[in-house]
């Protein structure tokens, strides 16, 4: 299931009145969607050709400043056009906008026609295209967490965000009871998605006060991605309908358990899964062992697209079911890496680093860059661990800090290798921006803690 429109279907609905509005949109560095609102007819006769967008999208923060230090674009290149060329596999009905579709673009450069390297969309399609040259297509999914609070958005941000009200009053962790009373923004978010081809399986209430998840099933690694966009879009939209804020920020709370969105993955061979062996241990085959020691091995390189703001790493706790140290285990959610559906053909790893904040082409990317790099590698696996992965020693720790992460991504070789200088040093430029941002504001804690007794 990749859309549910054709161009042709797209005409129908357009001379019966049903569809007047076409949202043009590509994904910019943070994973949001961007573009232009286009009247239907002109779509039809131009503009699923193409469109354009300033080159400044791949080059800001998500504040939307134009920050200097990038080499793709500046103040000084004079922030030219990229072209928008709508993938029409992605067109869809978005029915929780009246009259409305939709349709994701990928970016090409006006000048040269050949895609734009850094952009996300890009920087996934290159991955996948070097695992099909290795014979596999990779198949993923994402779990989206996120918390509803009782606040709109307009009138959280008039109140400086503070005294912010979750709309569930306690943990509804798999509770049927307390998620019903939700079911009036929970049923149109499931509902609605999958009017719009995004094949939703479930949500429940997750491990904290507020806290909801939605699942959607495995697809291969750029349509999981772009179901992942649609659905955090839709949920924040859907949510404001209904005079509530959906917030995908990690860690809204100091004292609240943050927010995931966790990545299973697995490959295909042909018609078969990869990663299966039934004569193996517990299932894994040589070559899904070597992809698990390549996350392994590269934890640490691709950290910043897992955890890319200074929230993300407000996280990584020890007993929050959020990972602090690189292992992998057998079914256990105290490791960054957990072995799931072993037995079965369906077994697959689940990477738990990354925040709810990730663009998922990026981090997806990041997956399998390192995963893929394990297999080339012919690395081998150290046996899992058990146990409670916090309390154990002599284990390597992730990257507590952006600061941390952005050197590891600086001084990546095997990023640099997979994916380019050029984008190792657009997104470790990205980094830099979003540190130095935090580093020049006053916060609120160091008010409270220093006025009157530094």
């Amino acid at each position: 299931m990749t859309a549910n429109l054709t161009f042709d279907a797209l005409k129908d609905l357009a001379a019966a009145g049903e569809i007047d509005t076409v949202l043009v949109c590509m994904i910019d560095m943070q994973g949001r969607l961007m573009g232009k609102r286009f009247h239907v007819s002109n779509f039809l006769e131009s503009a699923h050709e193409e469109t354009h967008c300033c080159n400044y999208l791949f080059a800001t923060d998500i504040e939307m400043a134009t920050p200097d230090g990038y080499a793709s674009t500046s103040w000084e290149k004079g922030y030219g056009d990229y072209v928008m060329k709508p993938d029409l596999s992605t067109l869809r009905r978005i029915p929780w906008l009246e009259g409305t579709a939709l349709v994701i673009c990928d970016i090409i450069d006006h000048h040269t026609h050949k895609p734009v390297p850094h952009t996300p969309r890009q920087i996934l399609k290159d991955q996948v295209a070097r695992a099909k040259a290795m014979g596999f297509t990779p198949m993923m999914a994402t779990e989206l967490e996120f918390f509803l609070f009782e606040q709109s958005y307009t009138d959280a941000r008039k109140n400086g965000f503070r005294d912010l009200a979750p709309l569930a009053g306690y943990n509804a962790d798999y509770s049927i009871q307390l998620t019903t009373k939700e079911e009036y923004v929970m049923r149109p978010i499931r509902n609605l998605l999958v009017e719009a081809g995004v094949p939703v399986e479930n949500t429940k209430g997750e491990a904290e006060t507020g806290q909801e998840e939605l699942n959607i099933r495995y697809a291969d690694a750029v349509l999981c991605c772009d179901y992942h966009t649609l659905a955090k879009h839709a949920i924040k939209d859907i949510a404001a309908q209904h005079g509530h804020s959906a917030t995908f920020l990690p860690k809204w709370h100091h004292k609240k358990v943050g927010s995931a969105a966790h990545i299973h993955q697995s490959l295909i061979k042909g018609d078969s899964p990869a990663f299966y062996d039934a004569d193996a241990d517990l299932t894994m085959s040589d070559t899904m062992k070597s992809y698990v020691a390549g996350l392994l091995k590269y934890s640490t390189d691709i950290t910043f697209f897992l955890a890319p703001y200074v929230n993300s790493y407000k996280r990584f706790l020890p007993g929050t079911f959020a990972p602090t140290k690189i292992a992998w285990s057998i079914d256990n959610r105290t490791a960054c890496y957990r072995l799931v559906g072993d037995g079965t053909k369906g077994v697959r790893i689940e990477c738990r680093t990354p925040g709810s904040d990730i663009n998922p082409y990026l981090a997806c990317a990041a997956q399998l860059a390192a995963g893929l790099s394990g297999i080339e590698e012919g690395l081998s696996l150290a046996p899992p661990v058990t146990g409670d992965v916090y309390k154990m020693g002599g284990i390597p720790t992730l990257p507590h800090t952006l600061r941390d992460a952005t050197e590891t991504l600086r001084n990546s070789a095997m990023l640099r290798r997979t994916m380019g200088d050029w984008v190792v040093d657009h997104y470790t430029r990205a980094a830099e921006i979003e540190q130095e941002a935090f580093d020049a504001v006053v916060t609120d804690w160091e008010i409270a803690r220093g006025f009157e007794r530094a």
